[in-house]
């Protein structure tokens, strides 16, 4: 179990504090929902956790098979819903990889991807594309 605390700031900002590293962090409404955008919004916090995860499940594959993939990276692009109610729509994953690999080394990979935790715990509505950029050879 791991325990996170917020505590509410004023003008709609948080304070996060992650239990058990001590780490914390400020979060604030979007401007277009009434706020000032001055730190990750919590919406963002669901892209970022799923983008981070995805890239953790992605590298313990890779370093069970003996896979380097420093310098892989990823964007998350999130889109909020048009009508009410309020809420994220799609989160559009973009991973860039820094270096060719085998075919299965490939599909290692790219399974791990949809697997993470996060992903798996997202609302089926969420729209979660995942796309692979991979260098040639």
């Amino acid at each position: 179990m791991t325990e996170i605390t917020v505590e509410y700031l004023g003008d709609l900002q948080c304070r996060v504090h992650h239990g058990p590293s001590g780490a914390s962090m400020l979060t604030d409404a979007p401007p277009d929902n009434n706020g000032l955008g001055r730190q990750f919004a919590p919406t963002d916090l669901v892209g970022t956790a799923l983008g981070s995860c995805i890239l953790t499940v992605m590298g313990i594959v890779a370093r069970k098979h003996g896979i380097d993939m420093s310098g892989a990276r990823l964007s998350v692009r999130k889109h909020m819903s048009a009508q009410p109610p309020r809420r994220i729509a799609r989160l559009e994953v973009d991973i860039v990889m820094p270096r060719p690999l085998g075919e299965e080394d490939v599909r290692r990979l790219e399974n791990a991807a949809h697997l993470c935790p996060v992903h798996r715990s997202l609302h089926p509505d969420i729209v979660v594309p995942i796309s692979f950029r991979w260098p040639s050879s």
